[in-house]
Formats: C-alpha cells, structure tokens, sequence
C-alpha cells in the first residue's frame, strides 16, 4: 500500500503494526486505534514494565506481542516505529520486501495534524549533533515572548502525537527532531529548519557519516521561507545546496563573527540580524546583548542566533528575541553552575556526553580542571584533547573507557596532570571532585563535560550531573 493512499484514505480496519513501546509507540498505538486501525504493537522486551504496558493497551483492545519485536505481523499494511529502532532490523527488511510503508511517530504526527478540526500548526524544526534541546527551548521562549501560543516538542521529550492531536490549538511548533526521526518521516515539510552542526554520532545505527549527514539534512526537505545553517560548519550548508525547497525559500546563516547579508551575528557584544531587514546589504537590525544570553558561551550564543533565526523567519519582532532570550533559563546538566567555592567555580554539564559536546564545552572557560570518562561509544579523543590542552590545569578520569583519554592526554598534553580514578562505582564521583578541587587555583574552572556515556556508571547522565552537585555542595558546605 503506497503512502498517498495510506495518508488519505480512511483509517478505518487499517493492519498497522506499531513497533516499539515507550515514549512514541504508546501515543501512536493509542491514535490509530481511536481512528479505527486494527493496531498490533510488537516489542523486543518482555519485563515488568513493558507488561504494565501492554496491559493498558489491550484493555482498550489493541493486539500487543511482547518479546517477538522481528517477525511481522499477517495483512500488516503500514509499520510506524519508534525512532530508535535501526533499520536493518528484520521487521523493517521484511516489511520492505513486503512493500509495506514504513513511517516514523515524526512522519504519523505529520499526516495526522489538523485531523481534528483544527487548522495545522506550522512547524519550526531544530536538528543537528548538539545543541538541538537548548535552542528549541530558546525558540519556544522566543516565541511565547511574541505572544504566540506554541510548545517545544518532539526529541524534547513532547509527543508530537500529543501536541497536534491534543486539546490545544498552537500557532506554532519549535520542534526538536533527531536523525533517527528524520530517518523516519520522508514526508515532513518544514515551514523553516536549522542544522546547527555535524559531527560523528550514532554512526553504528546510521552506518557511515554520509548516511548519517543525509537524515539531518531531510529537515530542510520542502522547507518554504527559511533554512538555517551554521556558517563555522560547511557540512550545514551545503546540505541546505543539496535540499529541494519551496520557490523562495532562503538560505540563512549564523556566526559568531560579524554577519554578512542573509546572516545573523554578532557584532561588538551585540545578537544582530542582516537577513530579515529591508535592505540586508547595508542595514543590521539589533536583537540582544550578548549578556541576555544564559550562559554566554560561545556554543550557547550560536545556539541563540539559530533560534533567532527561526524566530525571525516566522516574522517575529527584534524585542520578543530579546525578551525571550533573557526569559530562557537552561536545563540542568547543561553547562549548569552548581557553586563557587575558594575561588573556583564548579560546572556541570553532564549532558556533553560526545566529544563535540565536550569541545563546546571547554571553549567556554580558560582555565579547566576537567572531569571526564565514561562510556566512549566507539569515540576517539586526540582532536578534542589538542584543542583543549593550553586550557587544561588538570584532569581527572573515571568510567570504563578512561584509558582511551589518558592515552590522548599523553600524546598531546604530556605536561597537564592527571588523575586517573580505577573505579566505575557511583561513589566515584566524590573522589573526583576532591581531586579536582585540590588540581585547581583560584579564577578555575572545576567542569564535568565527560565526552563519554554515563550508563557504565550512572542510569543517566541527569544521575551522573546530580552526583557531581551533591559532591560539591557537600564540598560547598565542608569549606563554609
């Protein structure tokens, strides 16, 4: 069955196999099931939990196979899945053989929005390797301060399901999309969308750097008045050149520097917009100071220029970038000051869990004691640590992987010291931290920026960045 007649026709006695419980799996088993689909959820795992869930479903009469996520399911017409699933699953080949359209929960939200009386939200999509969370969030806060009703949603943690099929009516969408989501949503069409970088991830999922590189770059696919791009990262751009966009539709850039015609930047602590003015060539519209950015590193304020951009592209007003910026406040564990103690001020951000995360982070501060490790995931460390080691004043390891890093310190920063912690138990962290604080001198930067995983460890690294408060706090109180 092709995707034109699936997306049009009735739901009505539909065989759609929903793979994948969780987060996207539920919402969507639950949406096609009330417009009439015969729904078959399957799953790989059988625990305690997924059982709960299961429950729940087929109360309401929907088929759930727990255990048995590979075989798929007799007169299956249409398989939406749950990002994460990779595509050389077997479900998926079988399905492909089959001739059975595969569809992401991005892609259902998608077909489904405006389904329920009401008039489609416009979207405006983030995507790339870090960054995406913060700049939604800047977006949404962007877009509130204009007076618009609209929600940050998708990779955020928001069901997409949920917030086009829900009770609320939006303006519009500051969406949060990965490339396992993008993967999956061949149809999506972005009124504007941003790339903010590019860099090697998840590549055992996605199979190379080009396969990877082409699902961030379907964001920009059909896009109708802007697509956003990272002018310090060539790899962005030219995916907006490869994209086929609506007539009219423009290419817009941002820097740190100071902006050209059709980019944003900033000039002499100043966000300023020379792509949405009237003559770009030779006027520059203020947006904000530098300082309503929070934090004002350099990765958080080209974080800030992309949501302005998306912003603006949706014709919002300079004051509203401005009051929006200074409204955001960050999530935890991302670039999050816990405390100042003797002079040295304590950093966590635990969710810089890759190297290009990790390089962001140390170019915000000069001076480091850097907290590491963790879980690599196939990672290699000597670009990072070359670029990092005139700013290291020490360095602590921990976590499985560690090794791969002390290797890298040595081949590149032979001189900066470093403690090498031979434990992975979650006390590990305190002792981190008292190594850490006896490494660092006053006007330092104590920064937990792993590079790594956490699950060697830690459940997550929401777990990993509150050991590293508490230590510190326990720290902060002992020297008070």
């Amino acid at each position: 069955m092709g995707s034109q007649e699936v997306s049009t026709a009735d739901w009505q006695g539909k065989h759609v196999t929903v793979a994948g419980l969780g987060v996207s799996g539920i919402p969507a088993a639950r949406a096609l099931h009330e417009r009439g689909a015969l729904v078959t959820v399957v799953n790989d795992g059988d625990d305690e939990r997924a059982r709960a869930q299961a429950a729940e479903l087929e109360a309401l009469g929907i088929t759930v196979r727990l255990g048995d996520g590979a075989t798929l399911p007799p007169s299956t017409e249409l398989v939406v899945t749950a990002p994460g699933w990779k595509p050389d699953k077997p479900l998926f080949l079988a399905a492909a053989e089959a001739g059975v359209d595969i569809w992401g929960d991005v892609e259902l939200a998608w077909r489904l929005r405006g389904t329920n009386g009401r008039e489609a939200a416009p979207w405006l999509a983030v995507t790339g390797t870090n960054g995406k969370t913060t700049t939604v969030r800047m977006l949404a806060s962007i877009l509130e301060a204009a007076g618009l009703r609209t929600a940050a949603v998708g990779n955020i943690g928001v069901s997409l399901l949920d917030a086009v099929l829900g009770e609320t009516e939006y303006d519009v969408l500051a969406v949060e999309l990965s490339s396992y989501q993008l993967h999956w949503a061949p149809s999506l069409r972005a009124h504007s969308a941003a790339v903010l970088n590019l860099a090697p991830d998840h590549l055992d999922w996605h199979g190379s750097m080009e396969a990877y590189a082409a699902d961030k770059g379907r964001v920009y696919e059909g896009n109708t008045v802007a697509c956003v791009y990272n002018a310090a990262d060539p790899a962005t751009e030219e995916l907006v050149r490869e994209a086929d966009v609506e007539e009219g539709c423009r290419a817009i850039g941002f820097t740190l520097g100071a902006p050209g015609p059709s980019q944003l930047g900033v000039v002499d602590g100043i966000l300023v917009d020379r792509a949405f003015v009237k003559n770009r060539q030779k006027q520059a519209q203020e947006l904000a100071e530098v300082s309503d950015v929070n934090p004002p590193a350099p990765h958080n304020i080209a974080n800030a220029l992309a949501a302005a951009a998306l912003a603006r592209a949706f014709g919002v007003e300079p004051a509203a970038v401005r009051d929006g910026l200074r409204n955001f406040r960050p999530d935890a564990h991302r670039i999050e000051h816990v405390a100042d103690i003797d002079g040295v001020a304590y950093v966590d951000d635990s969710k810089a869990t890759n190297t290009h995360a990790t390089e962001a982070s140390l170019a915000a501060y000069d001076s480091i004691v850097w907290i590491a490790g963790g879980l690599a995931k196939g990672a290699t460390f000597d670009e990072l640590v070359t670029g990092a080691a005139k700013r290291l004043r020490g360095v602590v390891l921990m976590g499985a992987d560690r090794a791969l890093i002390h290797e890298a310190l040595t081949r590149h920063a032979p001189e900066v010291p470093v403690v090498d912690l031979d434990r992975t138990d979650t006390g590990a962290m305190s002792e981190a931290v008292e190594h850490a604080a006896r490494l660092a001198r006053p006007g330092d930067t104590v920064l937990l920026a792993p590079a790594c995983a956490s699950m060697d460890m830690f459940t997550n690294y929401i777990k990993r960045g509150e050991a590293f408060a508490d230590a510190v706090r326990a720290r902060a109180e002992e020297s008070a």
